[in-house]
This record gives C-alpha cells, sequence and structure tokens, in this order.
C-alpha cells in the first residue's frame, strides 16, 4: 500500500509542478519504517558529505605561469575563435584557420611572452567572449593585475571588387595604443554575403 501511496504522491506533485519540481526524497526517507533493509544503505539525514573541487577547473581565464598555462591559453584562443566563427563559418574556414592562420596567432603571442621579459611574472588572462553580428573581436589578451589589454586578436569582413569576401585576420598591440593594424592573413569565403559572426 505505501508503494502506491508514494507513487501516488510523487505523481501529484508532478503534475501540480508541471515538472519543475521534483518530490524530494526526504519524503521517502520518513515514510519507510525505520526497520526497512534499504535505509541501512542510504546516508542518514544528519551525515554530511563533502568533496572539493579544483578552482582551477572553474577558471575560465587562465593565468600563464608556466609551459602548460600557455598551452591552455591557446586552446581557449582557438576554442573563442570557433565559438566566434558559429556553425555557419566554422565548418567552411575551419582547415585553412588550424593550418595558416591559427599557428601565426600563436606565433604573435610567443613573441610577446619573450620581447616582454617580465611577463612570466605576471598573470595573463584571455577574454571570455567574443562579439557577433559584424564586429571584429576574436579575443584579448591581457594583464589580469593591471587589467590593461596586452595583444587584440580580430577578423574583419571585406569585400573586394571582383574578388567577394573575404576574412581578414589581425591582430592589435599596447605598444601602439591598439592603433596599427599587424596583419596574420585572409581566407576567402565567397562571392555571396557571410553570415554574422556567432551564427
Amino acid at each position: 500500500m505505501k508503494q502506491y501511496l508514494q507513487k501516488l504522491i510523487m505523481a501529484a506533485v508532478a503534475i501540480l509542478t508541471l515538472g519543475v519540481i521534483s518530490p524530494s526524497h526526504e519524503i521517502w526517507t520518513n515514510l519507510n519504517p525505520k526497520d526497512d533493509a534499504r535505509e541501512s544503505d542510504q546516508p542518514s539525514i544528519s551525515q554530511e558529505i563533502e568533496f572539493g573541487l579544483d578552482d582551477s577547473y572553474f577558471q575560465t581565464e587562465p593565468s600563464l605561469t608556466d609551459t602548460t598555462d600557455v598551452a591552455v591559453l591557446y586552446a581557449s584562443a582557438k576554442d573563442l575563435s570557433y565559438m566566434k566563427f558559429g556553425s555557419k563559418i566554422g565548418p567552411v574556414i575551419q582547415d585553412e584557420f588550424d593550418t595558416v592562420i591559427f599557428p601565426k596567432i600563436e606565433e604573435v603571442i610567443q613573441r610577446t611572452l619573450e620581447t616582454k621579459g617580465d611577463l612570466h611574472k605576471r598573470r595573463l588572462a584571455i577574454t571570455e567572449t567574443p562579439s557577433g553580428n559584424y564586429a571584429e573581436k576574436i579575443f584579448h589578451v591581457y594583464d589580469k593585475d593591471e587589467e590593461k589589454d596586452l595583444i587584440r586578436f580580430h577578423v574583419r569582413t571585406e569585400k573586394r571588387p571582383q574578388d567577394g569576401f573575404f576574412y581578414n585576420f589581425h591582430y592589435h598591440t599596447a605598444e601602439d595604443d591598439f592603433i596599427a593594424h599587424h596583419s596574420i592573413g585572409d581566407i576567402f569565403w565567397s562571392k555571396n554575403t557571410p553570415p554574422k559572426w556567432l551564427s
């Protein structure tokens, strides 16, 4: 009889809340008799369960303190690039981006790390979200302590007469106040207007 009562209560709660709230398992603990064999396998209500979560797993902005952190930065940069491309642009330009453009992005980051002698002491991070629509931002590498950008990686959609649409990948540096465009490379899209970023 208790089994039917339990099922009836669970169904009533699910129907009344449209499935948004599920019945608490505490109800079943209180309904079971104390000598029930199933209760001995379950932890009591007063028992506390502790577990630790590694903070680095939840850290979205990796700091660059050693080579593994640089690898994390590169992986984040690639992930953010694909996020910006979206499902419409990404599959079309992925191969050329991986073989031509991304190695140059890695070079620029590595060169910046080598020319700035004290960067190994700083906490560097990468921005979390690329811009959508037709905006240029892919990601920025910045100093977390000073909260200043060091390198800004962008992609611009260019329409060239008679040739069609190209994606121009470039970067800006803090050394010239982000004014100059330092070209990384171009990828041809087609003669048709490309979709918006993040689409």
